[in-house]
């Protein structure tokens, strides 16, 4: 099972709100996934960022991969 680590849209058209999710890389954007480890929001100013930074390292040392955008966001907060 390959495990990701990537962005679930929330929120309504023209005004999107992101949760950070932990699912099988099979599944839809929108679709299923195992656990939920932040939410990002980038309508405020600065951006709004969330994280649990234990899960997503256990995640990671468990072989999850984050995506390019969740990789950015993590970095910049000090995860990776």
């Amino acid at each position: 099972m390959a495990v990701k680590i990537r962005l679930r849209r929330m929120g309504a058209k023209k005004s999107p709100y992101y949760r950070i999710v932990v699912a099988d890389s099979r599944y839809p954007r929108d679709g299923r996934f195992i656990e939920e480890i932040g939410v990002y929001n980038p309508l405020k100013e600065p951006a709004e960022v969330k994280v649990d930074a234990e899960k997503a390292k256990q995640w990671i040392s468990n072989g999850a991969q984050p995506t390019d955008t969740v990789k950015a966001i993590l970095k910049k907060n000090g995860v990776l």
